[in-house]
């Protein structure tokens, strides 16, 4: 039987038998009542990498995001965010559900923005409006084609937010692809924002889990609120086990999904009918996502072409009308990404 390509997303990935063997080899204890030591140490080395206080482990990356706001809002409050960002797009509505807050949309390309469009959306201090308390920025920006953050951009927003008084988060779920794409460390990402939320089950291939790092008093204020939303774990030092296990062996291979990410644009890009997405023709592939749109003429849209496509033992997502997205991951080999190049050539020259 031909290789199975899973290109829905990087949360497909499935332990490696090395990592089995950390997670069945854990020390555990109940984290809810602070006594799981694997997890205490999966917290102590995130936040250190970070160069954070301390750190919470958590069940998602909507949840890092969602208990960050929390912490860093109160009810009426209003969050500065990009409109295509994960927290708007992907999270239920948590930010008006969990914390009662609103968000003000900035728009740019690639999903950015900068320092002066955050000064712009800054309300007045007046008792007709909600309070602009927290900017959040995700990097790299999913919908932005896995764009990465200008390190000179971030660090314009960040001074300005703080000039102003307000709080700064970084979901950075896929904050390692933009560390091996840039060069750029981890710390120096996190000196910039107040939280910084980074997710383990996606390009690192752990099976569940993010943690959140800050300093010591917002992070009890996640940590509670993770308790209140749902997301307190017990003997969760098996998933930490986990995460340390991909910290220490799978965050120097992203660059190998990055390649695959390149050599399937460029497939993608050589079948007639399909293009990538206008951010991707014009900044390249930067990371592990994909997106490729379906010219007028072909005669199905992107729904069509991924139930084609499965069909054939090859998955990936519809994200609009006739926009597909791609993601390579641990999980897909050099091999798997030109089988996806030819069935996806196949299946758009048959319609």
């Amino acid at each position: 039987m031909s290789e199975l390509v899973d290109l829905r997303s990087d949360t497909v990935t499935r332990p490696t038998p090395a990592m089995r063997e950390a997670m069945m080899a854990a020390p555990l204890g109940d984290d809810v009542l602070g006594d799981d030591p694997t997890v205490r140490l999966l917290e102590e080395r995130f936040a250190a990498l970070l160069r954070k206080e301390a750190a919470c482990f958590v069940p998602s990356g909507a949840m890092a995001n969602q208990t960050s706001i929390r912490a860093h809002t109160e009810p009426g409050d209003e969050i500065i965010a990009h409109e295509e960002s994960h927290i708007v797009q992907y999270e239920g509505g948590g930010p008006a559900a969990l914390s009662g807050c609103l968000v003000r949309f900035l728009h740019g390309a690639r999903g950015q923005f900068t320092a002066e469009d955050v000064l712009g959306a800054i309300r007045a201090r007046n008792d007709h409006f909600p309070v602009t308390k927290l900017v959040v920025v995700e990097n790299t920006q999913n919908r932005g084609g896995g764009a990465v953050w200008p390190l000179a951009v971030l660090e314009r927003i960040s001074a300005a937010s703080r000039e102003k008084g307000l709080r700064l988060h970084l979901d950075g779920a896929r904050l390692w692809n933009a560390h091996i794409a840039s060069g750029v460390a981890m710390s120096r990402y996190g000196a910039l924002f107040d939280t910084v939320a980074c997710c383990f089950s996606k390009g690192l291939g752990a099976p569940v889990g993010s943690a959140v790092a800050g300093d010591v008093p917002t992070i009890a204020r996640v940590r509670r609120f993770r308790k209140q939303f749902g997301g307190g774990m017990r003997q969760s030092g098996l998933l930490a086990a986990a995460a340390l296990y991909a910290m220490d062996h799978h965050v120097t291979r992203l660059a190998e999904d990055h390649a695959n990410a390149r050599r399937l644009g460029e497939g993608l890009s050589a079948i007639p009918g399909l293009a990538l997405c206008e951010d991707q023709r014009t900044h390249g592939v930067e990371t592990n996502l994909v997106f490729f749109d379906i010219a007028a003429g072909v005669a199905f849209d992107a729904a069509a072409l991924c139930e084609r496509l499965l069909a054939k033992g090859v998955y990936m997502l519809p994200t609009r009308a006739r926009r597909v997205r791609a993601v390579t991951h641990l999980d897909v080999s050099r091999a798997g990404i030109e089988r996806a190049i030819g069935v996806v050539r196949e299946v758009v020259a048959a319609g």
